[in-house]
């Protein structure tokens, strides 16, 4: 039998090899962390560094989201604020908390998010993923604003191991989101993974006027739709191609940091997942919350 028949036959595609070389090495997998409850998937809308510190809707619905998870074994982070040549894993026992802005109010700065690292994992997770070296051990980063200022709401005890990786600039989307494909059995383990970003994000055109009313532009309304609409229609091809889209996009998406972790999610995604759309509001005309969980 030809090679190729015989894949087509079984449904293996030469995509889906390394994901094949990844299950059998999630055997390995913190012997701590035994099969569980299949963990869900959530892209945050993180928005201003504030909400680290204020009480308002965004906040309130991440603690909401919060409650109604089961604990962790650890937590998985994909921020817009880590960019690296390369991608790096935190591996550290105590990753620092790290206020990467300025300008804010002296509370913010003071605001420390101690949760634990788990460095054995993040080794067993860069060997997860193939081809071999793609993910380095980081023991300088921690975790960012983008990180503590939602998982904090999540939870707020600081008790569960959280590890952040890095995007690589270098990286094309669709590289991303293969990237990410083959972290999807960590979910079988008890492992929460969350893409924090937002996928309208265009900081040069805020309003800051209306920075606290539900305003949007119209390309920002018109792009946010396309892109909810295409999510619930499971239609990543579009979404992956986001620099096909037209204008709106263009407008929307800048520079694509804030955007990238909602691939990594959109990858994580089983077919039988339920798809919540939570946080659905425009601030200041060009930013959105919005904010999906898979699960």
């Amino acid at each position: 039998m030809h090679r190729k028949k015989f894949l087509k036959i079984t449904g293996i595609t030469t995509l889906s090899i390394p994901m094949i070389s990844t299950l059998h090495k999630l055997e390995s997998i913190s012997e701590n962390f035994g099969p569980s409850e299949r963990m869900p998937v959530l892209f945050l809308g993180h928005g201003s560094p504030m909400n680290g510190i204020e009480e308002n809707e965004f906040v309130k619905e991440f603690r909401k989201q919060g409650k109604n998870l089961s604990k962790p074994n650890a937590i998985v982070v994909i921020s817009a604020h880590w960019e690296t040549k390369g991608t790096f894993i935190t591996a550290m026992e105590n990753p620092k908390t790290i206020h990467d802005f300025g300008g804010f109010p002296q509370a913010l700065y003071e605001v420390q998010y101690p949760a634990p690292g788990h460095p054995k994992l993040a080794k067993e997770i860069s060997k997860i993923v193939e081809p071999q070296n793609t993910i380095h051990l980081d023991d300088k980063w921690g975790l960012d604003h983008g990180s503590w200022t939602v998982v904090k709401h999540l939870f707020p005890k600081a008790d569960i191991p959280v590890i952040q990786i890095s995007l690589d600039y270098s990286l094309s989307p669709n590289q991303h989101y293969e990237l990410a494909q083959q972290l999807n059995r960590l979910r079988d383990r008890g492992i929460l993974i969350i893409g924090s970003g937002n996928i309208v994000h265009n900081l040069r055109r805020l309003n800051f006027a209306k920075i606290n009313e539900h305003y949007g532009y119209d390309w920002a309304i018109e792009a946010d739709e396309k892109m909810k609409k295409w999510i619930l229609e499971e239609n990543h091809q579009n979404l992956i191609h986001f620099r096909k889209q037209g204008k709106a996009f263009d407008l929307a998406i800048p520079t694509p940091e804030h955007y990238l972790p909602l691939l990594y999610t959109l990858a994580l995604k089983d077919k039988k997942d339920a798809t919540t759309i939570f946080n659905d509001n425009p601030l200041g005309g060009s930013l959105t919350m919005t904010s999906v969980k898979f699960g």
